[in-house]
């Protein structure tokens, strides 16, 4: 530990955003950085705590003052080394996770923990700029094969690690380029797709195959898969989005989220999308239902397509401002997010239901609302309750941003046969093991919608399940 009073001395300091006024007319990164000396004195403010509930509140586990101590003193190749140990794509994380370790970290009780995120990000930067970040062939072959089907962050961890112990690792990817959630889902202005494109090409030299434009169980059977590999990981993510059916759903200019997020990334690198299947929100007054990242990803999408207004509606209540009792330290805390999304011009409501869609010459053109109020009854449960008030809200535009339900079950699963637990999702036993053999499952497949953290996380979990199976 460097500087054992910096957490005193040092006040917490943000990098920020771009200005509005310039970030809202492209889709590049909206966060800023700091320079490396602003970033060491960020990193000397942590304690070294004797127990660190940063490191209890990561997915990953990955050792926060080890690597922020090494920051501090400038060792920019040991931190990422160190990082490295827990964690295959610290570039992703410290772009897009919500940073469950610094909720946990001790200075969160004063409101100013430790940057780790940002920090998390800078340390990879740096060792990218610098070449600290190469390749890892395996010296060694086992002569076993896995198929990793997907490569989101789950399949990509899954994919490196596997090759790293010596095993052929190919993967398959339904879209024309690796990367799921990440390249698709995800903004340009949240993660630029080169930072993925870069650690692929790092992961190929390292010796992973990657198929993309194969779906396996439409292309490729899944059976026949299944007889040309040693192994089978399912990694395809929760690709069945939740819906509504309010009277008027049918009507034209209202889609899942997904749909919009993934073709505006589409567009941006170049890929084909046909004339009139492209949804434009430019001078169009759009209304997002769904409150969570992916609907505030749908706000700053439209709001740079020239939206002549965003409003953004949610079922539940809004969490309160700054501290919930409810949600005490160190757990992730239930409050009031806002994102640079919501900063750059949103109307955000809060407990209104979807009543109806109202449509013009087969457009939608309004959306009923209808306020309603959460009652707790004796066993801590909220039950929602309609109290009459409705409204209309004026909507050219409709995105559905109500999470995922579970995978889809539909062709390689069905054909594969695997069963399912109560929620859809691959159930899986404690060595992630499907209950067909040789077929392995991991993260949202397996678990349902969650971080890209936590898919790291699993596809590492998964990885190390396979070795051992394959080492037996």
């Amino acid at each position: 530990m460097g500087n054992p009073k910096a957490f005193i001395t040092t006040p917490r300091k943000d990098a920020g955003y771009r200005p509005v006024q310039d970030r809202i007319h492209d889709f590049g990164e909206v966060e800023q950085t700091l320079n490396r000396e602003d970033r060491k004195l960020q990193a000397s403010r942590c304690m070294d705590c004797g127990i660190p509930f940063c490191h209890w509140g990561c997915p990953l586990s990955n050792k926060m003052p080890e690597w922020q101590d090494f920051i501090y003193k400038g060792e920019w190749k040991r931190a990422i080394d160190n990082l490295h140990e827990t964690n295959n794509f610290p570039e992703f994380t410290g772009r897009v996770c919500p940073a469950p370790c610094e909720k946990s970290c001790v200075l969160a009780l004063h409101e100013s923990p430790v940057t780790i995120r940002e920090n998390e990000a800078a340390v990879t930067e740096v060792a990218f700029a610098e070449g600290m970040i190469k390749a890892c062939p395996p010296k060694t072959r086992t002569g076993k094969s896995i198929a990793i089907i997907g490569s989101g962050p789950a399949g990509l961890a899954a994919a490196q690690q596997l090759n790293r112990k010596g095993h052929h690792v190919t993967v398959f990817e339904k879209d024309s380029k690796p990367g799921g959630l990440l390249r698709y889902g995800i903004p340009n202005f949240k993660l630029n797709k080169t930072i993925i494109d870069r650690r692929l090409a790092l992961l190929q030299e390292e010796g992973v195959e990657f198929i993309t434009n194969c779906e396996i169980g439409k292309d490729i059977a899944g059976n026949e898969i299944l007889t040309k590999y040693d192994a089978v990981c399912i990694a395809t993510g929760t690709g069945h989005p939740r819906d509504i059916k309010p009277k008027g759903r049918e009507l034209k200019g209202i889609y899942f989220a997904m749909e919009f997020l993934s073709q505006q990334n589409q567009l941006i690198m170049g890929e084909t999308v046909e004339a009139d299947k492209i949804i434009n929100a430019k001078n169009k007054h759009v209304l997002v239902i769904g409150g969570g990242d992916t609907g505030s990803d749908c706000v700053g999408t439209s709001i740079r397509q020239g939206a002549a207004n965003v409003t953004q509606i949610e079922i539940m209540p809004q969490p309160p401002v700054g501290k919930n009792p409810e949600t005490p330290w160190p757990y992730y805390p239930n409050i009031l997010k806002t994102s640079s999304s919501h900063q750059e011009g949103c109307t955000r409501r809060w407990s209104l239901n979807t009543n109806q869609f109202i449509g013009v010459n087969g457009n939608v053109s309004e959306v009923l609302i209808e306020e309603v109020d959460w009652i707790k009854d004796e066993t801590g449960r909220f039950t929602m309750k309609p109290t009459g008030k409705t409204e209309i809200i004026k909507a050219d535009l409709v995105f559905l941003a109500l999470g995922f339900v579970h995978p889809v079950q539909e062709g390689l699963l069905t054909e594969l046969g695997v069963q399912f637990d109560v929620r859809g999702n691959v159930a899986v036993n404690a060595q992630s093991k499907s209950s067909v053999a040789k077929v392995f499952a991991t993260g949202d497949a397996a678990i349902g919608a969650s971080l890209v953290v936590r898919a790291i996380a699993l596809g590492r979990k998964v990885a190390e399940d396979i070795h051992k199976t394959l080492s037996c």
